[in-house]
C-alpha cells in the first residue's frame, strides 16, 4: 500500500510503499494480549517476600506448658495464627516470566502496527532530526502535527538533537528501531516512524 510521507514541519515529502504483511494485518486482540502480558510479566521485579515463622525474629521457646491450663496445646509464638509471628504461604522472591514462541511475538509486533494503521494513528515522517536540542521548539513541531501522545520510533541511531530535545516532552517515547515492542505501541495514542524505521522493519520481517 502507498502511504504519505511528511516533514516534522508537516509538509509533504513524497510517499513510501508499505508491506501489506506488515501493516496490512486483521489485528487480532489475543495475540496481542499475549504480548503484553509476557512484557509486563517479564518487567516484574518480583522482590516481594515476606517472612516465615522460621525467619521471624522471636522467641521459639514454648509459650507455655502442654498440661493443665485450659488453654489451647501452643508452641512457638512465631507460628502465623499470633501477632507478629511468621506469614504463611506469603509471596516469595521469583520471577514472573514467562515463554511465549518467538514467532508468536513477531507476529504481535506485525499486529500492533496494523492495529496502528487500521485505526489511522500512523504518521510517517521522513527523517527524525533536530537541528538543536530544545525541547520547547520540538514541542511546538509536535504540537503542530496533533502529537500529544506518542511513540517516536528512529532508525538504527537516533540524532543526539533530537534525542535530547524529546526526552522531557511528557507522554511521548523515544526509540531506535530495535527497541520497537507490542506494548509501547498500544500504550500510546500515535505511532511515529521515521522512512529507515520502516525499512528496517521492512528488512526485518522479510
Amino acid at each position: 500500500m502507498e502511504f504519505n510521507v511528511k516533514t516534522l514541519e508537516g509538509k509533504d515529502a513524497g510517499k513510501v510503499s508499505l508491506s501489506d504483511a506488515i501493516f496490512g494485518l486483521d489485528p487480532r486482540e489475543d495475540i496481542l494480549a499475549r504480548m503484553v502480558r509476557y512484557q509486563l510479566a517479564k518487567k516484574q521485579q518480583g522482590t516481594h517476600q515476606t517472612l516465615t515463622r522460621g525467619e521471624v525474629s522471636r522467641t521459639g521457646a514454648k509459650m507455655y506448658k502442654q498440661k493443665g491450663t485450659g488453654r489451647a496445646r501452643h508452641h512457638s509464638a512465631r507460628a502465623p495464627q499470633f501477632r507478629g509471628g511468621g506469614k504463611a504461604h506469603g509471596p516469595v522472591t521469583r520471577s514472573h516470566e514467562h515463554d511465549l514462541p518467538k514467532k508468536v511475538r513477531a507476529l504481535a509486533l506485525r499486529h500492533a502496527l496494523s492495529a496502528k494503521m487500521k485505526s489511522e494513528d500512523i504518521i510517517i515522517v521522513d527523517d527524525l532530526v533536530a537541528a538543536e536540542a530544545k525541547t520547547k521548539a520540538l514541542a511546538g513541531t509536535f504540537a503542530s502535527l496533533g502529537l500529544t501522545n506518542a511513540l517516536v520510533i528512529g532508525g538504527a541511531e537516533l540524532d543526539n538533537n533530537f534525542k535530547l530535545a524529546a526526552q522531557n516532552i511528557p507522554n511521548v517515547d523515544v526509540l531506535p528501531v530495535q527497541g520497537i515492542n507490542v506494548y509501547d505501541i498500544l500504550r500510546r495514542g500515535k505511532l511515529v516512524l521515521s522512512k529507515a524505521a520502516v525499512e528496517a522493519l521492512e528488512e526485518r520481517f522479510k
